[in-house]
């Protein structure tokens, strides 16, 4: 996998830390140094985290299932993107202004649960999970701590636009990896 796949997987990724926190800015009204760094530390860091799990899961299955690998890689990103899409179309409400640990927590566990499923295809794709999951959780980090600042100032106009292309984004990387593995470019 090259770096341009994994910036868009990374990206793709983010995209549900980016709507959380563009709520999270337009609860706050200010972006604060201190909410700034809270986004970005618990959305990067656990973005960072689950691609690790899953990456570890998967090497334990890898030969097991290495004939029907970029299928399965296929079909984690397709339902991802796919859910992304839906959820994107949908009038959630965001969440409140709180920054204490367990909401948090569950915020930064929810928005990196497709995270998990990725590490799992990295297994497949033998691709060097340290660096991989250091970069996307730097990028989250980034885009979290964007969009927190991005709330305050916008609002919610971009946050459904945002989780529908990074579910586009998955769903395309998911389609190469199956051409690729398929012989067809």
């Amino acid at each position: 996998m090259g770096f341009l796949e994994l910036f868009f997987i990374a990206v793709g990724l983010a995209m549900d830390a980016f709507a959380v926190s563009i709520c999270k800015g337009l609860s706050v009204g200010v972006a604060k140094p201190k909410y700034v760094l809270c986004v970005g530390l618990y959305f990067g860091g656990f973005q960072a985290l689950m691609p690790t799990i899953g990456y570890f899961v998967g090497v334990n299955f890898r030969g097991a299932i290495e004939s029907v690998d970029h299928w399965i890689a296929f079909i984690l990103l397709a339902i991802i993107g796919g859910n992304m899409i839906r959820e994107s179309r949908g009038e959630e409400e965001c969440v409140g202004a709180r920054f204490d640990v367990k909401e948090m927590t569950a915020l930064a566990v929810a928005t990196s649960i497709d995270a998990l499923a990725v590490g799992v295809t990295f297994a497949f794709l033998d691709v060097s999970i340290a660096p991989a999951a250091a970069f996307i959780g730097c990028l989250t980090f980034a885009i979290s701590a964007a969009g927190l600042k991005i709330g305050t100032v916008f609002g919610t106009k971009y946050r459904n636009k945002a989780e529908c292309f990074g579910g586009i984004v998955l769903i395309l990387i998911g389609l190469k990896i199956l051409f690729e593995h398929l012989g067809i470019f």
